[in-house]
């Protein structure tokens, strides 16, 4: 299982996505779809139309990674994208594990609490 350090930055793009795309395709998906870099050291997440895939694209600082998910059975509880094509969802680590782990997150609410971020 993917399990990203809590400080990681996680941006999903809702909706689907094409998945039969590779490094080159999903780097340019990273950067007009979602308006990030792909070589900033964040997580990028895809999902297919079926919703029985996942992506996800990690740049360490030497090289990228490509990893996939497949569902046996079943699907994941993706978001759909906004109206206006607002397809940018910035998730928390334990988000993306339970997104992962099959819980639909539109179904839950964070509750308020303290939290210290980090300056610069």
């Amino acid at each position: 299982m993917l399990t990203p350090p809590v400080s990681m930055r996680i941006f999903l793009a809702a909706g689907v996505t094409d998945l039969r795309k590779s490094f080159g395709g999903l780097s340019a998906a990273v950067e007009s779809v979602l308006s990030r870099r792909v070589l900033s050291g964040e997580v990028f997440v895809f999902c297919n139309r079926r919703r029985d895939r996942v992506r996800a694209m990690y740049f360490d600082g030497t090289g990228l990674w490509v990893a996939t998910k497949r569902l046996e059975k079943g699907t994941f509880a993706w978001p759909e994208s906004a109206p206006g094509g607002g397809r940018r969802v910035e998730l928390r680590a334990e988000e993306l594990a339970a997104l992962l782990g099959g819980l639909d997150l539109g179904d839950t609410s964070r509750r308020r609490w303290y939290e210290r971020r980090a300056s610069g």
